[in-house]
């Protein structure tokens, strides 16, 4: 028996960035929300074309990197203070100062690693398949050409009326990948 394949979404090609732009903005005043544009680079204005927010991987820095401040700061008080505390010269048992280089390199340390993890974890990867990748057409997104893909998890999408905006907006391809 034959293993029927589940719709993924409808993919659009494009010619220039400009129709893109353009497109990207129709599609996200149509009220779509599960769609993604594709191009061999960056299209200045992009982002606020599909109405994208800022991403949130900046948070995972920082709370990483005050993890790391505070760790530092707490070992060399532990190691300092209470576990192996020996007085040198009537200097304190703990002082900020001396326990803020250790704490700075814990800092950087944890801030690049919120943000590594924090980007994985947005971004939902590692995603070892993608049905994009198997359309011979969306192949060209790496070299020249451009697409709107909208998918089919989307409440708005019909796909009737999906591939009516998608034509409408100037595409010169439209064709739907299946999972």
């Amino acid at each position: 028996m034959a293993e029927e394949k589940q719709p993924y979404g409808l993919i659009a090609q494009f010619e220039t960035p400009a129709d893109t732009l353009h497109a990207a903005e129709e599609v996200r005043d149509a009220g779509y929300s599960q769609w993604d544009v594709c191009s061999p680079f960056p299209i200045h204005g992009l982002d606020k074309a599909m109405g994208l927010k800022n991403s949130g991987v900046g948070w995972f820095a920082f709370i990483g990197g005050v993890v790391g401040f505070t760790l530092g700061m707490l070992m060399i008080w532990y190691m300092n203070a209470y576990d192996y505390g020996i007085i040198v010269g009537g200097k304190p048992m703990f002082s900020p100062f001396g326990a803020f280089p250790p704490s700075y390199e814990l800092t950087i340390l944890l801030s690049s690693f919120g943000a590594l993890f924090g980007m994985l974890f947005l971004n939902r990867l590692p995603r070892l398949h993608h049905p994009l990748l198997k359309n011979r057409r969306f192949a060209q997104a790496t070299h020249d050409k451009f697409f709107v893909v909208i998918e089919c998890e989307d409440p708005k999408y019909s796909e009737t009326e999906t591939r009516r905006l998608l034509e409408s907006v100037g595409s010169t391809h439209v064709e739907l990948v299946e999972e």
